[in-house]
């Protein structure tokens, strides 16, 4: 049974995202928790939030093991760009752009 979680408008690169749900694509889910937790990328927080409010979700449900659940498919979309403007010399200005992410993962049992 596929179970799904998303994680919108998170504020943080999709490249930067990307770094952390390729470490654990494939992966059963207690390795991934771990692989998570020690790694230093701002993303490995992020996603290891995520991963751990599937579990939850997973647990609420009562018929699935979770024992036995892995990493089926994890993909980061860019979300919405915050455009700023920082001042620049001789009265110019330089775009600033804050780029949004949006994170889906999907469990599956072995």
């Amino acid at each position: 049974m596929e179970l799904q979680a998303k994680a919108k408008f998170v504020k943080i690169a999709p490249r930067k995202a990307r770094l952390s749900a390729d470490l654990i694509r494939g992966k059963m889910v207690q390795k991934a928790l771990t692989e998570l937790a020690f790694s230093p990328k701002l993303g490995s927080r992020i996603i290891g939030k995520l991963l751990k409010s599937a579990l939850a979700n997973a647990d609420q449900l009562g018929s699935v093991d979770v024992d036995g659940l892995f990493v089926k498919q994890i993909y980061v979309d860019e979300g919405p760009t915050m455009k700023r403007f920082r001042p620049r010399a001789m009265g110019r200005a330089t775009r600033i752009r804050k780029r949004s992410s949006h994170i889906t993962l999907v469990l599956d049992e072995k």
